[in-house]
């Protein structure tokens, strides 16, 4: 290789090394007008209403249980009876949950930003079981219990848009706030018309339950046999939890989604007990016993119950952020490419490309991405990606046509450029397939110049060739 040939090529490096400058700046300037963008769709959420996650409903039934327990007294080292009250609560799953909800999505803007909330319209009903006196079997005189009552959580209960009214039999009841029980958190609980009985208690409810929510809604299937139905406006749904639904559809127009679990897929019965302080856990505190393993199983069993649930997100397929940081991934290859095809010319048709007209090509494709940037803001990705490529074609083939001294040259170069701009829009469209479509470019590539180069004598160039020293042998004899 000779000396200009190899000064060239480390022009040419040294100005792609330059070029990564602005190209991490672009890059940085995509992450925070991102962050920026999430801000401000938090801010939105704040002030209307977050992901919306729906646990319940379950039966608590509060109690007063009198513990009595034989102490050592110790001034007078005599045995005493002591008598303490502790206060808990027993937890009730349902046999059957069912809901059946319509959820239609609005846009509230905020200057050039807009966040997706939606309205979910549901029907919730089932049927509990309530065991004979509670499920409490031993030292049942020692129970006091309160009225029991129909808790559901929600986990952000400014979104709940209705006044919601519990049908029990042919009895209506209304909502009260907050849940009574400190794991299910947030929500709303209603007194049910019920007393502790020696028999097995059967009965039947319902209500209606309107919800505001951004992005995502998550339900935990709480019942035996738990059937959740969701249908929306919104044609881009992403499920997920611990359930893929049964049964989906998705089209232009929306989607249809349904459910099924059983508490053999949940394991929530089992979760729940272990959750909600058992009696013996109770007793053990009264006299002074407390175990601290057991107060940490149960913590870590409480976190976990809500865990268990399904749902769907509201996803933008056009993030024009998250396309344009994969847009600026394939820039180094994308300005490798150009300068390639620059060299290309100059070793095939004898041109002399100044390194200066190098780095304002490379600068014009930079600026390609601070373009998309800008203009996908106001415009969408699509259009701006159109109009940003057809910027940078226009101008550097303009350029070209100079700098390569033809017009065919500079346009058939353009051509070419318009051709990668194509295959970049490709790449970034076809997430599955990206990496197939990127490695058979590159291998068309490199199979197109040592196509193009298979007869070039890479040792001839930068050395007059035959014609052009004779002539310049011509014009010495003239001058002498």
């Amino acid at each position: 290789m000779n000396r200009q040939l190899g000064i060239k090529l480390g022009a040419i490096a040294l100005l792609i090394v330059l070029l990564l400058i602005p190209l991490l700046m672009i890059d940085g300037l995509v992450d925070e007008r991102q962050n920026y963008r999430d801000e401000v769709l938090q801010d939105i959420a704040r002030s209307a209403s977050y992901s919306q996650q729906l646990t319940g409903p379950l039966v608590v039934v509060p109690y007063t249980r009198t513990i009595r327990a034989w102490r050592l007294d110790k001034a007078s080292q005599q045995r005493v009876l002591q008598e303490r009250e502790v206060r808990g609560r027993l937890y009730f799953l349902p046999e059957v949950f069912s809901l059946d909800g319509q959820m239609r999505t609005e846009l509230r803007h905020r200057g050039i930003y807009e966040a997706r909330l939606f309205h979910a319209d549901s029907q919730v009903s089932g049927s509990f079981v309530l065991p004979a006196n509670y499920g409490i079997s031993s030292d049942l005189g020692s129970y006091r219990f309160d009225d029991p009552l129909l808790a559901v959580g929600i986990s952000d209960v400014r979104g709940i848009e209705n006044a919601p009214k519990l049908k029990v039999g042919d009895e209506l009841r209304d909502f009260q706030p907050g849940t009574q029980s400190q794991f299910l958190g947030n929500g709303v609980h209603a007194v049910l018309p019920f007393k502790a009985s020696d028999r097995e208690q059967r009965f039947d409810y319902s209500f209606e339950l309107s919800l505001l929510g951004s992005s995502r809604l998550d339900i935990t299937p709480v019942g035996r046999d738990s059937q959740v139905k969701l249908v929306s406006d919104w044609p881009h749904p992403s499920f997920g939890g611990e359930f893929l639904p049964t049964e989906r559809s998705v089209s232009n127009q929306g989607f249809s989604a349904r459910w099924r679990t059983s508490f053999f897929a949940t394991n929530l019965e089992d979760q729940l007990r272990a959750c909600t302080a058992p009696a013996q856990v109770d007793v053990a505190r009264a006299v002074g016993a407390d175990d601290p393993d057991i107060s940490r199983a149960s913590t870590a069993e409480c976190s976990q119950f809500g865990e268990h649930r399904f749902g769907v997100a509201l996803v933008d397929p056009v993030d024009q952020y998250l396309k344009t940081d994969r847009a600026v991934k394939y820039a180094l290859l994308f300005i490798v490419l150009t300068f390639a095809g620059f060299f290309l010319f100059e070793v095939l048709k004898r041109l002399s490309v100044h390194p200066i007209q190098y780095a304002l090509v490379g600068m014009a494709l930079a600026l390609f991405y601070l373009l998309l940037l800008s203009l996908s803001e106001h415009l969408g990705f699509e259009l701006a990606y159109l109009l940003s490529a057809g910027a940078c074609v226009g101008l550097i083939g303009f350029y070209l046509c100079h700098v390569l001294h033809s017009l065919w040259r500079g346009a058939g170069f353009s051509l070419g450029l318009a051709g990668l701009y194509g295959m970049l829009y490709a790449l970034l469209s076809a997430e599955d397939y990206a990496l197939l479509m990127g490695s058979l470019l590159l291998f068309g590539v490199l199979g197109g110049v040592m196509v193009l180069t298979r007869r070039l004598d890479w040792y001839g160039i930068g050395k007059p060739r035959g014609d052009d020293l004779e002539f310049s042998l011509d014009d010495v004899r003239v001058q002498r």
